[in-house]
């Protein structure tokens, strides 16, 4: 999890519906609804630049944040949807989910591979071929992993990197659990069919060429005698 915690100004929604949530984004707020936590469901609404500012920078969805409304304790939430307008790609719903340090999610977190630099397959010019850019996982909602990291500094040309070779942390359980799947390989380097078909062409072409001066200089003998 983060260092630093996200938190949103939040505001409870007077007005429900279309015209209720059109009213809110014309003021510059988010409409948003917060559920979860043995409690009913509320409409709220979200200061839209810190929500912004968020979804641009990855820190939404699945991310520990919290909302803070004037005169109460600031309330721990997860997002666990964002609604996004189909032509300009930015936030215009969000729903929240209450969490507290009891709470349980399941969510996914990015794979992240150590010593890329260091690893002899990619030194040897092996690709880092990735399976899974994401692994499901069960975590404490105030504990989720930024990432899930793999170590790469001894890996060579041909090896296969599993979910076993994962260190998880404490509290963190993977939701796919009946088999060792693979997270990336390192795979062999491989000259394109472009690249081999380009090659046989210019040597054919070169060969060709050699072909028309030794008749060229046989014509031009034969001429003279």
């Amino acid at each position: 999890m983060s260092s630093e915690t996200t938190i949103f100004d939040c505001e409870v929604r007077q007005r429900a519906g279309t015209g209720g949530a059109r009213a809110v984004r014309r003021d510059g707020w988010l409409p948003a609804v917060l559920y979860g936590g043995n409690e009913p469901p509320v409409n709220i609404k979200l200061r839209y630049n810190q929500i912004l500012r968020a979804f641009l920078n990855g820190k939404m969805i699945d991310v520990l944040s919290k909302i803070r409304v004037e005169g109460q304790d600031d309330q721990l939430v997860i997002a666990r949807d964002v609604q996004v307008d189909i032509i300009k790609d930015l936030p215009i719903h969000v729903d929240l989910m209450r969490v507290s340090s009891k709470t349980r999610v399941k969510v996914n977190v990015p794979m992240r591979f150590l010593n890329e630099e260091e690893c002899p397959g990619l030194r040897a010019g092996g690709v880092l071929n990735v399976v899974r850019h994401e692994i499901e996982i069960n975590a404490p909602a105030t504990s989720i992993p930024e990432a899930l990291e793999a170590d790469l500094a001894t890996a060579e040309v041909g090896d296969t990197i599993h979910i076993s070779a994962v260190t998880l942390p404490k509290g963190v359980t993977l939701t796919v659990t009946d088999r060792d799947f693979t997270v990336a390989t390192i795979a062999a380097p491989t000259v394109s069919k472009t690249t081999e078909e380009e090659d046989a062409a210019a040597e054919a072409a070169a060969e060709g060429e050699e072909g028309e001066g030794e008749a060229a200089a046989e014509g031009e003998g034969e001429t003279k005698e």
